[in-house]
């Protein structure tokens, strides 16, 4: 068994006039209090606090500034906040209410203020019924939520975690490790070692990894110029149906790297670990543009959470040189194009190598060599399990060196 969390999504269903109205009061208090609690750079919980007590929101919204705000001032570095934040809400703050004899079968408790909450119907995800129906049986346990209105409608994402049986009983060191390499040329690449300890079937996308560069490139200078020309609706939209399409190809990238794997007799994935890339991090250009633009952390938690579905056991190791080292001597060498490795040993066979594969292959090796770290435990606040705390994509150097930006419904 191992302890599985996933983002519920909820439609709300045509509120009539009085709830949408109370919907957009509770969305626009939220926002006044997670602004002025950003601009007086709280860094605690208790200077949050001090902000957020005076305005008009139920005690689970504060609650959640409380925990937001520090992380956006310290851990997140953001310069600035885009205008339309989710409304977050703490994992006490909704209840649900099953109807299955009711056309609408699914209502959802919104709270409001302390003194006023919101029964609404919605539409869940079909393909997410049965951790819908393991949250309202209390078999998973309801983490924070967050409410959005994207053109005209409302939504609720939840997360949910619960426990999964995963894998056969076979044993660590009779499984085949699959080496997950995420990058910027390649979106993603695997690669796993064959019998004989070769190197076989490597799989890239490096194609998909073109069309999100494009994406990107797309978003930056188009909302820029829509916001220059004060026309930030439309930069809004524009924005929402780009990071629609980012978010296709992710969905799409992380179902294959799930195949590849079932192709695979007793696989087991191996990612990166984000907490070992976080305390090797500085928050410099790179690592900053790495982990919050590219969606390093949400490609991280797609494929673990669809692994584990499928019964695929999923570890994480420490990527430290996993993209310096020859797989084949252990030599730490360069890469003279983005998209090749260079061992610097005159010994060794290996020469140059494709330099996403041979990152897989090491990051698979970790796992050999005993350094993998379950993803099991508690402390892990930089996992993103739904992607929430993205930030915007940068596309260069240059833009790493703008202030971040927190976006509101792409963070959802």
């Amino acid at each position: 068994m191992t302890e599985l969390t996933k983002t519920l999504e909820l439609k709300l269903v045509k509120p009539n006039a009085h709830k949408r109205r109370k919907l957009q009061e509770t969305r626009e208090a939220f926002q006044q209090a997670l602004h002025a609690a950003f601009d007086a750079r709280c860094t605690t919980q208790t200077e949050a606090n001090d902000v957020v007590v005076n305005y008009d929101l139920s005690g689970y919204a504060k609650n959640a500034l409380k925990n937001y705000v520090p992380q956006l001032t310290t851990t997140y570095n953001a310069g600035e906040l885009h205008d339309d934040h989710p409304v977050r809400f703490t994992n006490e703050g909704l209840r649900l209410d099953h109807k299955p004899e009711n056309a609408i079968e699914w209502y959802v408790k919104i709270p409001h203020h302390d003194d006023y909450c919101l029964w609404m119907p919605a539409q869940p995800n079909p393909d997410q019924r049965d951790w819908l129906e393991a949250l309202n049986a209390g078999d998973a346990e309801m983490g924070e939520s967050r409410l959005f209105e994207r053109d005209g409608t409302w939504f609720l994402h939840v997360t949910a975690t619960r426990d999964v049986d995963v894998g056969s009983g076979v044993s660590a060191e009779n499984r085949t490790p699959i080496g997950v390499d995420i990058g910027e040329a390649s979106l993603v690449t695997v690669c796993h070692r064959d019998e004989c300890g070769s190197p076989t079937a490597p799989e890239l996308w490096a194609d998909e990894g073109k069309t999100v560069r494009r994406l990107r490139k797309t978003y930056f200078t188009a909302t820029r110029r829509l916001q220059k020309r004060g026309s930030e609706r439309i930069a809004d939209s524009f924005g929402d149906d780009l990071w629609n399409q980012i978010d296709d190809v992710f969905h799409r990238v992380t179902r294959e790297v799930v195949e590849y794997a079932e192709s695979v007799e007793n696989p087991v994935l191996v990612l990166e670990d984000l907490t070992y890339i976080r305390e090797s991090m500085d928050y410099g250009e790179y690592m900053n543009r790495r982990l919050h633009g590219w969606g390093f952390a949400k490609l991280h938690a797609q494929i673990r959470y669809k692994a584990v579905e499928k019964g695929i056991p999923v570890e994480t190791v420490n990527p430290r040189n996993t993209s310096k080292e020859c797989h084949a001597c252990g030599e730490v060498g360069y890469r003279p194009k983005q998209a090749t490795f260079k061992c610097t040993n005159d010994t060794c066979w290996l020469g140059e190598y494709q330099a996403d594969v041979n990152g897989a292959v090491n990051i698979a090796d970790r796992y050999l060599s005993g350094e993998s770290r379950s993803r099991e435990y508690e402390n892990d606040d930089d996992s993103a399990e739904d992607g929430a705390r993205l930030t915007a994509p940068q596309d260069s150097q240059a833009d790493a060196d703008t202030q971040q930006k927190t976006l509101g419904t792409y963070a959802s």
